[in-house]
């Protein structure tokens, strides 16, 4: 349930703080008050786009928050987006800068896709817009598709894997097609070019080692030039070395030492530190050896080297790579030569996909039909409860092979006819804005009681209604509060007499500055603005006591209702 919005510097919205209630919270003000702002506002949290012109005028950044209560199953779903509820409550926030936007649930900052993932399991929203959406035929295979999800989402994930494969099958068809002669060629190209890598021999890595060789090959002279003067330092011919000086100085000390035993330590110290300078001068003595024979190798190491390189030029930036394409090469090879048979195979592989992606799409469409027939008697009960006293309703649903795709072949039109006598018609061709406010809510109405959505938000619901029509939408209204929490900006009194917690929007003048804030009113002033969306210039003892009956006639329908619900 959204437990309350917090918007600061949106549009004309200085700072606004409401908390709503559970059942219908209905919103009402003067038009232009700013209650489209914050219907806005609610979307811009819920991650829909935000527009630099949206922050108010003078300030830097615009700010919007929606809180949330969880249940059980909510907070399982979270889960799944690594989120942790605060105290069984969800946090979203977006701050909103020229040109960038900043996201955050429960403190954590989120991608705006994630902001629009999570938002879709709390609010629903519907407005003008979607309400002209309905008149689409693919809006309408998807709402029909929604209202049978659990008897084909199996079934579509299937058909849609089974398309694609036909697909991926089809474009290799295709591309034998073109060969056509021209694989001979082609398979000698790519047999030219296996032997070239397969002649290689690479070895993953061994371009690095030979690049190492390479290096210390090539300064050969240098390092022999190091090594050798390490070497005269460490002992030489004439006896000037270190190791001449080391045995020179034991000879002394060893003297010394048969004179004074404290001098043993220090002899013992000499004594190793010329076996470790033997040891070393050996070492670089075979270093020297082993580093000669290898002189007449650089040749064959710079060959080695341009050929890997060469190879790499042609077949991949690593020896890897190199070996990959050769691999690929060699199935291209197999398949090349047996290319005759290849394509036969490939033939009766892609008929029987496309058999079963036929047995599969039929399948679809006689569940799509029959749960077609389903929701034509709900939604002709729905629209009746909505003062569509004669009206009847169609799902038509027709199979078309020709219009294959990843969602089947069956073309879904809603048709209605609204009067006795008249035959149906599409709904395109038949609703008007009021009628069409009225299908859309009996489409809600329907699906409000398969989803878990907790909060459904209403826009322009009333839009070219009025009188018994009005309210028998507030009717509807009413039902839906029983097991959502709803939320309705509107214009007719006798929605708004219908509310649980009623909120006007209100625009003021401070200064130079227009403001637009939200209030509970209490049931006094409730009744004041029912008044008010009477019509009339003042409101008179007559005005409030009807604005008073249709509320108290409200509470009595909601009531009613109520026992029904139990």
């Amino acid at each position: 349930m959204l437990e309350s919005i917090r918007v600061k510097n949106v549009a004309l919205i200085d700072e606004a703080e409401a908390e709503f209630h559970k059942g219908l919270n209905i919103l009402t003000g003067e038009t232009g008050a700013g209650k489209s702002i914050l219907l806005g506002s609610v979307q811009l949290a819920l991650g829909a786009k935000a527009d630099k012109g949206l922050i108010r005028q003078g300030e830097e950044s615009a700010f919007v928050e929606l809180v949330f209560s969880l249940d059980e199953e909510q907070k399982e779903a979270l889960s799944e987006f690594d989120i942790s509820p605060d105290e069984e409550l969800l946090i979203l926030q977006r701050k909103i800068y020229p040109g960038k936007s900043i996201c955050k649930m429960n403190g954590e900052t989120v991608t705006l896709k994630t902001m629009q993932n999570v938002a879709e399991l709390f609010i629903d929203i519907h407005g003008q817009r979607e309400h002209q959406s309905v008149l689409k035929a693919a809006k309408q295979e998807e709402i029909l598709d929604d209202y049978c999800k659990n008897r084909i989402s199996d079934l579509l994930e299937e058909l849609e894997k089974t398309y694609r494969s036909y697909r991926e099958e089809e474009a290799l068809l295709k591309e034998a097609e073109k060969m056509d002669g021209s694989h001979i060629k082609e398979l000698e190209l790519s047999r030219y070019e296996l032997d070239e890598i397969e002649k290689a021999d690479l070895k993953e890595g061994e371009d690095e080692i030979l690049e190492g060789r390479y290096e210390r090959l090539s300064n050969a002279k240098k390092i022999q030039e190091a090594v050798g003067g390490v070497e005269s330092i460490l002992q030489n011919e004439n006896g000037s070395g270190i190791l001449n000086g080391i045995s020179l100085a034991i000879r002394q000390l060893k003297e010394a030492g048969n004179l004074d035993e404290a001098l043993q330590d220090e002899m013992q110290q000499l004594s190793d530190a010329e076996t470790i300078l033997q040891e070393c001068s050996r070492s670089l003595d075979r270093y020297l050896d082993g580093f000669s024979m290898e002189e007449g190798d650089l040749g064959a190491v710079e060959e080695r080297l341009n050929l890997i390189n060469r190879l790499k030029d042609r077949f991949g930036r690593e020896i890897a790579d190199i070996l990959e394409y050769g691999r690929k090469l060699s199935e291209k090879i197999n398949k090349l030569e047996n290319f005759e048979h290849y394509n036969e195979e490939l033939k009766e592989k892609h008929e029987k996909t496309k058999a079963a992606y036929f047995k599969l799409a039929a399948k679809l469409h006689e569940i799509r039909s029959s749960e077609g027939e389903k929701l034509k008697e709900e939604m002709e009960k729905a629209l009746k409860d909505l003062n569509f006293e004669q009206c009847a309703f169609l799902v038509k649903t027709e199979y078309d092979e020709g219009m294959m795709s990843k969602k089947g072949c069956t073309r879904v039109v809603f048709q209605i006819s609204l009067n006795p006598g008249e035959p149906l018609k599409d709904l395109s061709a038949v609703a008007s804005g009021g009628e069409l406010s009225r299908i859309m809510l009996a489409l809600k109405s329907i699906f409000a009681d398969k989803d878990h959505t907790g909060t459904l938000v209403f826009d322009e619901i009333d839009a070219g209604i009025s009188g018994r029509t009005a309210w028998k939408v507030s009717e509807k209204l009413a039902v839906l509060r029983e097991r959502h929490q709803v939320l309705c900006i509107t214009h007719l009194p006798q929605i708004a007499a219908m509310a649980d917690a009623h909120f006007c929007i209100e625009k003021t003048v401070e200064g130079e500055k227009t403001k637009t804030c939200i209030r509970l009113l209490e049931k006094s002033e409730s009744i004041r603005e029912i008044g008010r969306l009477l019509g009339t210039d003042q409101l008179t003892d007559a005005v409030l006591k009807n604005a008073s009956e249709m509320k108290d006639l409200a509470e009595q329908t909601k009531q009613s209702q109520s026992k029904i619900e139990l």
